[in-house]
């Protein structure tokens, strides 16, 4: 017989080549690589955002991840998650991206381990306490993990929390929103440290704005991304181009033209503005004389005009809300010698839980308002208006002047009363805004405005701008007690709540000043698919049969009937 024909030789050649092509496949697929997403929440993609900032990379990124280990189902699915969003930013970053993850508590005594707690709190890294099932007779079993990653870029270092949620989120609800929020959180990161120079913000004063101890938090916050400037509006001839974005919060006095078109014009500009206004004057305090009851009037900020022509009108009213608001203690009687002072819901201090899908306010928790007023939208084509915050479908507005009484806690209001629904709080504008002041300017004003002062007069803007509007300013106020300093910006002292003010108006201040536009990230939503744990205590050794013995089955079956098949080939013949 031909040795070239002979089978043994026919079969080694054959396996030969079969190597040669897996190898060859395995080195093409390694540099080729493309995936396909087929999930509907697109859970596997990256934003076109986040793409851009990686392929721009000039330096190393090193992201250290700690949660390698052993945990429960939930936090295994995060460090999963986590481990899946990594390999897609190397896919798209290349060499740029590396990653690691690493239990930091692998090793070590427990002076060691005391070490390791210092150095993490300094990265600002806190641990989290899991109660860990076991055994029936084990009973529940207590483990310090550490959901964060410390991320490095071009000799600076940052460090994210990855688990995220609101307070009213199951566990399981939690770790999937922290889920949806990898990519976001970690790109975020990345951005901060890529960025040479922090963006310049002017906070505008002048008009008897907030400033001292009540916003203390929320810029002490803001100079950690931006660099802040505390801008006297009367002692400046404009407010110049260097600042990215500009805040107006809580003035209680009326702006003059003059200011007016110092504003006017940064806008037409390309300057971004945030306005946080009261247009109704009125301190919970005064309800402490006067028989309990006291009267919230306008503060005449002489702004309607500007805002008007920009596309909003924030009303002189007060929205009273029925199914969103917090409560205030109130002495309802005496108990021996003591005031009985109980909690009740005061209409006026609504909280807004937000369904839009708009980056800003997409996954965010309750905002927390105090006397808030109602803003219209004005018909302008021109100008795109989203509606960020408003109230809930139990509310109305009570049109100035506004008698408020603790009175009117006596009495439960009814349901029935309260008719409107989703009054807007905070509204997002967009588009080519025209200036305010246009055919009502002296030509000589002119004439010494552009050709002594040297400075641009714009009937409109020349590309499309953005501002935001909130109708409370006390969205960016913080409280302060005496004998513990200022709190937190959206902590409601009464019921030891914090609400997401701060994270709405950082996202606010984001969405206004960045040129990556990762926020849009934030509009990932990944679906909860919970297992029904009842159904899976009944049917487990079913499905144990199904995905363990079936598959040996199988492959037993198709063994057989290829050694069966082969044999009834090859039976008979003879070298």
């Amino acid at each position: 017989m031909n040795e070239k024909n002979h089978p043994k030789r026919k079969a080694l050649i054959r396996l030969v080549m079969v190597g040669i092509m897996l190898l060859l496949l395995n080195i093409t697929s390694s540099r080729l690589h493309k995936a396909f997403d087929s999930t509907s929440e697109k859970r596997f993609s990256l934003c076109q955002p986040t793409k851009t900032l990686l392929k721009n990379l000039k330096d190393v990124a090193v992201i250290e991840v700690y949660l390698k280990g052993t945990f429960p189902a939930g936090f295994q699915r995060l460090s999963e998650a986590t481990r899946d969003v990594l390999q897609e930013f190397k896919e798209v970053g290349g060499n740029k991206i590396r990653f690691e993850f690493i239990n930091p508590m692998e090793g070590k005594d427990e002076k060691g381990k005391n070490a390791v707690y210092t150095q993490l709190a300094e990265k600002g890294i806190n641990p989290v306490n899991l109660k860990v099932q076991g055994d029936e007779e084990e009973g529940y079993s207590e483990k310090i993990i550490f959901p964060a990653a410390s991320i490095s870029y071009n000799n600076k270092e940052t460090s994210i929390s990855l688990l995220e949620g609101h307070l009213s989120m199951s566990p399981q609800e939690r770790l999937n929103y922290s889920e949806a929020m990898l990519e976001y959180k970690l790109a975020s990161a990345i951005k901060y440290l890529i960025q040479p120079d922090k963006k310049k913000i002017a906070y505008i004063i002048g008009n008897g704005e907030h400033i001292g101890m009540n916003t203390i938090d929320m810029l002490s916050t803001l100079e950690k991304y931006y660099d802040v400037d505390t801008l006297f509006l009367n002692q400046t001839i404009a407010i110049q181009k260097i600042y990215s974005a500009a805040i107006i919060c809580g003035p209680d006095s009326a702006f003059d033209e003059k200011n007016k078109f110092k504003i006017d014009q940064y806008i037409m500009n390309g300057g971004k503005m945030l306005w946080m206004l009261d247009q109704l004057r009125f301190d919970m305090d005064s309800l402490k004389g006067g028989g309990g009851a006291s009267m919230a009037v306008d503060y005449g900020l002489n702004l309607d005009d500007m805002l008007f022509k920009y596309g909003v009108r924030i009303n002189s009213d007060l929205i009273e809300d029925y199914q969103q608001c917090n409560p205030i203690p109130v002495t309802v009687g005496v108990v021996g010698n003591q005031p009985d002072i109980k909690l009740l819901p005061w209409v006026y201090h609504p909280f807004s839980i937000s369904t839009s899908k708009h980056p800003i306010v997409n996954n965010l928790d309750a905002v927390m308002f105090l006397n808030a007023n109602s803003i219209d939208t004005i018909a302008n084509l021109e100008i795109k208006k989203t509606i960020l915050l408003s109230s809930s479908n139990r509310s109305r507005r009570m049109p100035s002047p506004v008698r408020i009484s603790l009175s009117n806690l006596k009495f439960k209001p009814q349901a029935d009363m309260f008719r409107e629904k989703n009054i807007p709080m905070a509204v997002l504008l967009e588009g080519k805004f025209g200036s305010a002041y246009v055919n009502r300017l002296d030509p000589h004003f002119l004439d010494i405005y552009m050709d002594s002062l040297r400075q641009n007069y714009l009937t409109a803007c020349e590309k499309p701008n953005s501002m935001i509007v909130v109708s409370d300013a006390d969205v960016f106020t913080n409280d302060f007690v005496q004998a513990r300093g200022p709190l937190e910006c959206g902590y409601y002292k009464f019921t030891e709540q914090l609400f997401a003010n701060k994270s709405f108006l950082l996202n606010c201040m984001e969405y206004l000043t960045d040129d990556f536009g990762l926020l849009e990230a934030r509009n990932k939503n990944l679906q909860l698919r919970l297992l029904d744990t009842t159904r899976t205590k009944q049917e487990r050794l079913q499905w144990q049969l199904i995905n363990i013995a079936l598959p040996i089955l199988l492959l037993l079956c198709f063994a057989s009937a290829s050694f069966f098949f082969r044999r009834k080939k090859y039976e008979g013949r003879v070298d």
